[in-house]
């Protein structure tokens, strides 16, 4: 079955999201979490986000031979620090394909194992990646007991310094273990986590399982979180993929058997899971924007970048794009297919500096795909005139 866009019931809840000062700035196999064989990062403002549709270029690779890489992140000079799930490694991959991808360092503590490992990647705004002092880059990552956050200094030609950690206690499990995180526009650190195979946790707000958590850079609860803790969203099942169009946060999500999602997270919302699976949600729960059978996506990473949401899919080996419409009551038009079955499983895609580009990560080597010889690799799609 196709791609189904789906206008958001409770639309005035993303009306609400639209002007909130709080945004600104299982069943059947476990595999099903990432399907047998998802933001990264902030859109531009909603304004001039919307228009005709930029074709992708012909994609060119940049890197090749990584080891399931899982999250892309920028620097300020155009070239990005890729984590790798299962080794552990950051690399610094440049935008020049002729360029040999650098290590930057190991996370220490990672416990890779199923879907866990070292995950999301987020690079504090200003950080500097072109000679100057550094910044701080933000890891998620499972550990033998726990998933956690940790903050490290990046220094450019020193690399990764010492881990401190500042969100932990994130269950853990063999599959479900989200992982992204990303700035908002607000300057807040965002996560999408994983209801770790115990559903009941996605409906606790006083668990971080099942939740999109916000929080600052030292890991303190937002000010005005709408609970008294990390937590801003909950009722996920696996949450993977984070973006901003203008102060709205969009998530992906992995269904159970049926249904694959597309959110406008509301904060504070219940978002269904586990009583809801896609649509159907009662009073006061928040159905999805879009939804899709998961052979056509597992969604993981996303990113708002030229008039789209672009959504990379696992078990669904393409390129989901979702053109944004301007319209608060149905705010993404029909999703299109693209490099279907071209590069395998696609775990993450990101907006390259200045919106010239999208790279993808693909995620063969995860157990669940089919590796070419020159997987896992970092590609590049230029996006037309």
């Amino acid at each position: 079955m196709r791609a189904r866009p789906r206008a958001l019931r409770a639309a005035s809840a993303l009306l609400v999201l639209m002007a909130a000062p709080a945004c600104a700035g299982g069943g059947g196999e476990p595999q099903e979490a990432d399907g047998p064989g998802g933001a990264s990062g902030t859109g531009p403002s909603a304004t001039g986000e919307q228009g005709r549709l930029v074709p992708p270029g012909e994609p060119e690779t940049l890197a090749t031979g990584l080891e399931v890489p899982w999250e892309m992140e920028f620097l300020p000079d155009g070239s990005a620090l890729v984590s790798e799930r299962d080794s552990g490694r950051v690399l610094r991959v440049d935008a020049d394909p002729g360029t040999e991808s650098e290590e930057v360092g190991t996370v220490e503590g990672v416990g890779p194992g199923g879907e866990g490992g070292l995950l999301g990647l987020a690079v504090e705004p200003g950080a500097d990646g072109d000679g100057g002092d550094g910044g701080d880059v933000f890891a998620y990552y499972t550990a033998d007991t726990e998933n956690r956050i940790v903050r490290m200094s990046y220094t450019p030609g020193e690399g990764l310094g010492e881990q401190e950690v500042i969100a932990d206690g994130i269950p853990k499990a063999r599959f479900h273990n989200g992982g992204r995180i990303e700035f908002g526009p607000d300057g807040m650190l965002y996560a999408g986590t994983g209801d770790a195979g115990q559903s009941g946790l996605a409906q606790d707000t006083d668990s971080p399982a099942g939740k999109i958590l916000r929080m600052t850079t030292d890991g303190d609860p937002a000010p005005d979180n709408p609970f008294d803790n990390l937590v801003y969203s909950y009722g996920h099942r696996n949450v993977q993929g984070l973006a901003w169009h203008g102060n709205v946060l969009l998530a992906t999500e992995f269904g159970q058997d049926t249904w694959d999602e597309v959110n406008a997270v509301r904060p504070g919302g219940d978002h269904g899971w586990p009583g809801v699976e896609g649509e159907g949600g009662g009073e006061g729960q928040v159905d999805p924007l879009v939804v899709w059978r998961p052979p056509e996506a597992s969604p993981s990473g996303a990113v708002v970048a030229a008039g789209s949401l672009w959504v990379a899919a696992l078990r669904g080996e393409r390129l989901w794009r979702l053109p944004l419409t301007g319209d608060p009551e149905d705010p993404v038009g029909e999703p299109e297919a693209l490099f279907t079955g071209e590069f395998g499983r696609i775990r993450d895609v990101a907006a390259e500096p200045g919106g010239g580009a999208v790279w993808i990560a693909t995620s063969n080597r995860d157990g669940r795909g089919d590796p070419a010889a020159d997987d896992d690799r970092i590609i590049r799609i230029p996006l037309g005139e």
